[in-house]
């Protein structure tokens, strides 16, 4: 799809996007959950959405697929911190979209969920990276919500953010081949232009940033 008529997309059913927008914000408000040092959680959402807006274009096949692209942005988190099921997650998809796309942002959201872990690595394990690299968009949706967290933490300076960096920093190799489904897909690939948006918020070095993006952009992405 073009950057042209992604972004005609977007305008054209703005209204749409708007009301996904309002409700997933609401959802997260309601059960009191806020992002950081006490921001709303829409901030978050906000930013992954974002990140879908500025390079969903590059592996969107069809106009049909930018309302779900959006949707599993913003409710990406919505059964994992919500308390929603993957049929709540369906219902409130339908009310914006057809049943086919409801079916197709219900399932990003689904393999974005967190696996049941005591760590961050039990959580996170094959079976949930197997999920996302199955999924039409959930490559992308994952790495959007990636950048935005590292946004977020590379914006800050206290012990949390900068701790938080450096984990992103240290994971990045493994994380990208992951969500690496080697398919001709669209569909299920990320484009280098997002990795490296990443690698300017995390790499401080240069002579690191050549190395370490020079092994990030080998993992075989659009």
């Amino acid at each position: 799809m073009t950057q042209q008529a992604f972004e005609s997309y977007l305008e054209k059913h703005a209204g749409q996007i708007k009301a996904i927008r309002e409700g997933a914000h609401e959802l997260h408000r309601s059960v009191n959950q806020t992002y950081g040092d006490g921001l709303p959680y829409g901030y978050h959402l906000d930013m992954t959405a974002q990140g879908v807006m500025d390079f969903g274009y590059m592996v969107c096949a069809s106009e049909n697929d930018v309302l779900p692209m959006l949707f599993g942005a913003y409710y990406h988190d919505s059964i994992e911190d919500a308390r929603l099921t993957y049929n709540d997650v369906l219902r409130l998809a339908q009310t914006t979209m057809t049943m086919q796309q409801a079916l197709m942002a219900t399932e990003i959201v689904y393999a974005l969920t967190n696996d049941k872990g005591r760590t961050r690595a039990e959580r996170a394990g094959e079976r949930y990276y197997q999920g996302i690299r199955q999924t039409p968009y959930a490559p992308l949706v994952k790495l959007c919500d990636r950048l935005a967290n590292v946004a977020f933490s590379c914006s800050g300076t206290d012990k949390a953010n900068l701790h938080m960096k450096e984990v992103y920093k240290q994971e990045m190799h493994h994380f990208l081949t992951s969500i690496d489904s080697h398919s001709s897909d669209p569909r299920l690939k990320v484009p280098k232009e997002l990795i490296l948006r990443i690698a300017e918020c995390l790499i401080d070095d240069m002579e690191r940033e050549e190395q370490l993006i020079r092994s990030w952009l080998e993992t075989g992405f659009a």
